[in-house]
Formats: structure tokens, sequence, C-alpha cells
């Protein structure tokens, strides 16, 4: 994993609608066009590498944030010598100047890591002025909004599983959800995670990471691909509390976390 800090390596203006075509679906054909033709933001590159936000522009009124439109990021909150990691994509929106961590009670620190190559785009309080317009367009911001809150609170439980495996099968299955695509062969989850990356997903340590996804790729429920990314097979698990119930009974052991 590369570690220089990086910036937007390119920026220029976009038609949202065009990069994130859900921002319109609820409109008719004509107000959709003008959306489509009005609604501009700043387009940001961002390389693969540690990334610093800039925090004085989020800071402006009517800055509703940065919304994923392709690529993948980690925002990991680094509390004394414990780290717990969120992994951002397509449609998610950040507003990393909220989240900062130096003016809480108990202060901790964010670091945000750029896995592969990220567009994001600017939702400035220019383009809010413009999406206001159409209040079907705005929801469709919130609920990338809402998405994200959802997701971290099912991440939050899939950290309370006992077993080091079925927290790594159920967070592949969530991420298959969000961002997977199903081909003939399983659900691919097009995105490079290292043993590691998903240790700090699921909150354990990279030997028993590598002991159960060894398990799970032996059981024939998973397998990695060349080029870093995960194939599911199978069916997902029904329920978390179904998984709770069985684990005594699979055949599955993992090593403590």
């Amino acid at each position: 994993m590369a570690t220089l800090v990086t910036m937007a390596v390119d920026s220029s203006v976009i038609r949202v609608a065009d990069a994130f075509p859900e921002l319109v679906r609820e409109l008719d054909s004509e107000r959709a066009d003008l959306a489509r033709r009005h609604a501009l933001a700043t387009l940001e590159v961002l390389a693969p590498g540690t990334w610093q936000p800039v925090m004085e522009m989020q800071h402006e009124p009517g800055h509703l944030g940065l919304l994923i439109i392709e690529g993948v990021l980690t925002r990991e909150v680094v509390l004394g010598t414990t780290v717990a990691t969120e992994i951002c994509g397509r449609g998610d929106l950040l507003r990393p100047a909220d989240h900062d961590g130096e003016n809480a009670p108990v202060p901790f620190a964010i670091q945000w890591t750029v896995l592969e190559p990220t567009r994001v785009a600017v939702l400035d309080r220019r383009f809010t002025a413009v999406i206001g317009h159409w209040p079907e367009a705005v929801e469709v911001v919130m609920r990338s909004t809402m998405r994200r809150v959802h997701s971290l609170a099912l991440h939050l439980a899939v950290c309370h599983l006992r077993r080091v495996d079925s927290r790594l099968l159920v967070l592949l299955w969530h991420l298959a959800d969000r961002w997977g695509r199903v081909e003939p062969d399983g659900v691919h989850v097009p995105m490079r995670l290292t043993h590691q990356t998903l240790g700090r997903l699921v909150g354990a340590q990279r030997p028993s990471v590598t002991t159960a996804l060894k398990q799970l790729t032996d059981a024939g429920r998973i397998s990695r691909l060349d080029d870093g990314s995960w194939l599911l097979r199978g069916n997902p698990p029904d329920t978390l509390t179904r998984m709770r119930e069985n684990s005594a009974d699979d055949e599955f052991r993992d090593t403590a976390a």
C-alpha cells in the first residue's frame, strides 16, 4: 500500500447526473434534462495513497460534501492503539471536515487512504443552489448519506460476531450487496482488499484473517481473483441470528482475533 500523501491529481467541471444517473432517475425527461445540464460540480481525481482532504472549503455554508463517483477509500478512526476501519465507495457522501476528531471529548485521529483511483464530485453551494429546484434529486443525495449510516450500523454488528470467518463472510456479502455484480460463476466484489485491510474492517488480527479466508476458500465459499478482488459463491448468510445459532456446529473454527 502506498503511503505517499496525495491530493487531487486532476480536476474539472462535470455534469453530476451524467456521472451519477441515480440523481435524476425519479425526474421526468424534461426536468431530468434541465438537471443534467445545470447541476454541475468540480470533479476531483484522487490517486492511491494517503489522502488529506482540504477542510477549509467544506466549511462553506451550503456545501453538501464529496460524492464518490467511482473508486474505493478507507476511513480509519485511530483511538490510542485501536484502529477501526470503514470502507467507502460509489454513492457514498463524505464530509471529512465534520469528523476530524480534534475537538471530541476523547480525541481521535482520522486517516483516509485511497485504495484505487477515485473520482469525487465536490457538491459545493453552487451545486446545492441548483439541485434544490428538484426535491427528488435532493432526496437521492440524502439517501446516499443514510445508506452510509445504515452500512456502518451493519458493519458494527458484523464486528460483534464471535468468529472471524463469519465476520468476513457477512462483510464480503454486504460489500457485494452494495457494489458487487452477478457473474456466471458467482458474485464479484470488485475491491482489492488485502488481508490486513480485511482484518481492520472486521476487527481481527491478520493471522486470524488469513486462517479464516483459507477455511472459506477451501469450503468453496469465496475465492480471490488474480487482480486481488473477490468472488463469492453459493448463497449469502440467511441472517446474523442463524449464523450465531449454528456457530457451535459449523465446521470452521477460527483462531482468536
